[in-house]
């Protein structure tokens, strides 16, 4: 243990005292402290590489804020979507020993993979899922609100999300095809995504710190903590978030020190050192246009992006005239930027734990500016001179206006009618409770509040210890319940993916425990305008109704002498009791509620 921090300081020392070394860096601290300022983040780390060299490594700021423990060049922050070009690259490689081609269809390598359509199914290639361009969306809902630990049951969501758009047609971000490349890799290899990280890249690279899972956060040594700013700018820590069953589209944990030498592999066109760790030729395909994201000439505001291109696994843009090859990762807690200037033989990576900052890009761009010689923009500056214009315009826009509901609504439904459990096939299944007179569910181990908005929309409000967030009331997400032809709730929609029409999430209402002699009271027969109906029990405790000249139908206890069909959707049954006896049914269904009356033996 000596030995081991023994080296971690002399690594250190010597990144920072290169720092004091390196004249083109003169000054740089006094930016990266004005950052830290700005911004308000509890730390970061930042690495700059040269060629073949690492030529500043350092941490500012804290990695657990509540101890005021420091940021180092060696301390674990998560990293995101830079995993992204992590996981291509291992593509790359298979295709460069001939296990695979990257214009092969993912279903060949994932038999069982099945898109929403056929022409998705019969057109999509590997590329697709490498550039962005399947027509899919996020549907990101999918794997952040219902969380799995298993790829393969993620891949089976896919077939039931919908596209905004035909292949190839259109750049969009998705995070399900880079989980698909991960798979295919575990397919083809017969090795787990992360294993194959670990053995292809952090091994040969001396990432030796790099994990692949979450655990390797939590159970760490020199590992950061997430926090976010909450809405008084408050630094507020957040909980870990296990991405596990995403995990090729965002799960490694890495420290600055690690991440060089992942710069320094794709500056010098995949080689470490002697040894050639990704095809050379693969790396020229990856950092090349294969998309536009977003076209037009150069905004006002950022004169200096020419284009905006994605490559497989990258972001593509200039940068004061240079050429940026670069990736973004948020996760809850973290921020990352990974970025290259190939041309320059320029590397920058900047993590830091604070939830959707700016700072990777401010670092980075500050480091940019050093490093190129090109003219430096005050980056903190007009950073928190744009934070608090914004503050000012939440402030007005807090005044002038109001929540946008219909005053006076009411739900249509008792709230027990809204409880149940709500599934969709392409993301998961949750379920609404009462409390207390109010209706709650949970998300991803979170409890949720559901506020009437109006008539039958509710909005999503976090709720912890007894109270329910009413500051993001109007600001939320919404959830409106449909109902079919019978009067039941038999939905919940919401605009989670913003790209296709309102999820809808079907409702199988809660079922009760009923015994035997409580069923009892059920059965007789039933006259319905001379048609004899018989109810009775089978299997012990399970109620049928059998029609003549129809088969007999199990039902289902739902509430109080309320049972539905199991097998006919929008068909349901409720007796009538009268002097505390059952004397009627009502058969309510979608042509309309039909009475039948018991015949006394």
């Amino acid at each position: 243990m000596k030995t081991r921090f023994l080296v971690v300081a002399l690594i250190t020392f010597l990144s920072f005292a290169s720092a004091q070394t390196d004249k083109r860096l003169k000054g740089i601290e006094k930016q990266f402290n004005s950052v830290l300022e700005s911004t308000k983040a509890p730390g970061f780390a930042v690495a700059i590489v040269e060629g073949d060299k690492v030529i500043y490594a350092k941490g500012f700021g804290y990695a657990d804020y509540e101890n005021k423990i420091p940021a180092d060049a060696n301390t674990l922050f998560a990293i995101g979507s830079s995993t992204k070009a992590f996981t291509s690259a291992l593509l790359g490689m298979l295709q460069e020993e001939g296990k695979l081609s990257l214009d092969d269809s993912p279903i060949k390598h994932v038999p069982e993979l099945r898109f929403y359509n056929d022409e998705m199914n019969n057109n999509i290639i590997i590329k697709d899922l490498m550039r962005h361009s399947t027509g899919l969306p996020r549907h990101d809902g999918s794997w952040y609100f219902f969380p799995s630990d298993s790829k393969d049951s993620l891949v089976a969501r896919i077939q039931y999300h919908e596209p905004f758009t035909g292949v190839r047609q259109q750049w969009y971000y998705n995070n399900f095809g880079f989980l698909l490349q991960g798979v295919i890799t575990e397919r083809i290899t017969g090795e787990s995504w992360e294993k194959n990280i670990e053995d292809k890249f952090f091994k040969p690279l001396g990432m030796n710190r790099s994990k692949t899972m979450i655990d390797g956060m939590k159970n760490g040594t020199n590992t950061a903590f997430g926090y976010r700013l909450d809405d008084d700018r408050n630094i507020e820590k957040m909980d870990y978030f296990d991405i596990a069953g995403m995990s090729p589209a965002g799960s490694i944990n890495s420290s600055v020190n690690d991440m060089s030498q992942w710069l320094k592999t794709w500056i010098n066109k995949g080689k470490y050192g002697e040894t050639q760790i990704i095809p050379e030729a693969y790396v020229k395909e990856a950092m090349s246009s294969k998309m536009v994201v977003s076209g037009g000439m150069p905004k006002d505001e950022m004169p200096n992006v020419q284009f905006s291109n994605y490559g497989y696994g990258w972001f593509l843009h200039s940068y004061k005239g240079h050429y940026m090859v670069e990736h973004g990762g948020n996760i809850d807690g973290f921020s990352a930027s990974v970025a290259l200037y190939p041309t320059d033989s320029l590397g920058i990576v900047v993590l830091t734990n604070q939830n959707g900052s700016a700072v990777p890009r401010l670092v980075r761009n500050i480091a940019a500016d050093y490093m190129l010689g090109v003219n430096k923009t005050e980056w903190a500056k007009e950073h928190k001179e744009a934070i608090e214009k914004a503050l000012e315009k939440k402030e007005e826009a807090k005044e002038n206006t109001s929540v946008s509901n219909v005053k006076g609504t009411r739900p249509s439904h008792n709230l027990l009618d809204y409880t149940g459990f709500y599934e969709n096939k392409g993301y998961g299944k949750f379920e609404i409770v009462v409390e207390n007179d109010s209706l709650f569910t949970e998300f991803n181990g979170h409890k949720q509040y559901l506020n009437h908005f109006h008539y039958d929309t509710f909005e999503v409000l976090d709720y912890e210890e007894g109270k329910a967030d009413t500051t993001a009331i109007g600001n939320s997400i919404k959830v409106t319940f449909t109902t079919n032809t019978t009067g039941d709730i038999d939905y919940l929609k919401t605009d989670i993916e913003q790209m296709t029409d309102a999820i809808a999430f079907k409702r199988t209402p809660n079922t009760l425990d009923v015994d035997a002699k409580t069923l009892e009271q059920y059965v007789g027969t039933y006259d319905l305008m001379g048609t004899e109906i018989k109810t009775y029990i089978k299997d012990e405790n399970v109620l049928h109704v059998f029609v003549p000249g129809q088969p007999e139908y199990e039902l289902i206890p739902t509430a109080l002498h309320k049972f539905n069909f199991k097998v006919l959707e929008g068909f349901k049954i409720e007796f009538v009791e009268t002097d505390g006896k059952i004397d009627q049914v009502k058969f309510i269904q979608p042509n309309g509620t039909f009475v039948a009356k018991k015949k006394v033996d």
